[in-house]
């Protein structure tokens, strides 16, 4: 049997997938422990772990240096790539929201509005959709200080409670989409290892149902 390599995103989204491979009876101790390696393997199923960030995660599977990978919703949308999204793994749950400063009224101005994001492109396609003309900004760092500063007259973020957003005057008016961890699958290993990566995602389905 081959052994797969697995991409995975460094962070929360690693801790959950290590619980539920442990769930699945596999011996998750090598990738657990506190070492620098990147690559990891699991003990007792033909599986390796490469530890990433998470748009690496895409690159590494869209190029097939990894069969498979575990990412967020939210890096497919913004970065898109070539491999099929296999299964949506129900763990990592947030959502993509629309903020604006409390009592603001976005919707009933004529002029251009103006809106901050780490996401710029799951932005413009959320606008597009609507037909609507949105001026988008590009920011690194605390995007709920856009609107603060008089950049933009909101935010597209990922909210999990929503604390952060009130704290700084913010309120989520719509939800542009639902987040959550999922399974994507190199185009030529679905081909070459499908044996394998079905008997991984039978594993998971019987764990995740």
């Amino acid at each position: 049997m081959n052994r797969l390599k697995i991409a995975v995103t460094k962070g929360r989204l690693l801790e959950d997938s290590l619980d539920l491979f442990e769930q699945m009876g596999f011996d998750c101790s090598e990738v657990r422990a506190d070492t620098r390696k990147l690559i990891l393997p699991i003990s007792n199923y033909p599986m390796d772990v490469v530890l990433s960030k998470a748009a690496d995660v895409l690159t590494y599977v869209s190029h097939g240096v990894c069969d498979l990978g575990i990412v967020g919703k939210d890096t497919i949308m913004e970065h898109g790539g070539s491999f099929y999204e296999m299964l949506d793994l129900g763990f990592g749950k947030c959502r993509f929201a629309l903020a604006v400063p409390d009592g603001s009224d976005f919707y009933g101005t004529y002029q251009n509005r103006v809106v901050a994001s780490k996401y710029p492109n799951v932005t413009k396609a959320y606008f597009a959709e609507k037909g609507m003309d949105v001026s988008v900004i590009k920011i690194e760092g605390s995007v709920e200080l856009a609107p603060l500063v008089g950049l933009s007259n909101g935010i597209v973020d990922i909210v999990q409670t929503g604390t952060t957003l009130k704290e700084n005057g913010l309120t989520p008016i719509e939800t542009v989409a639902p987040v959550s961890a999922r399974l994507i699958v190199n185009t030529a290993s679905m081909k070459l290892h499908q044996a394998e990566i079905f008997d991984l995602m039978d594993r998971i389905e019987a764990v995740i149902k």
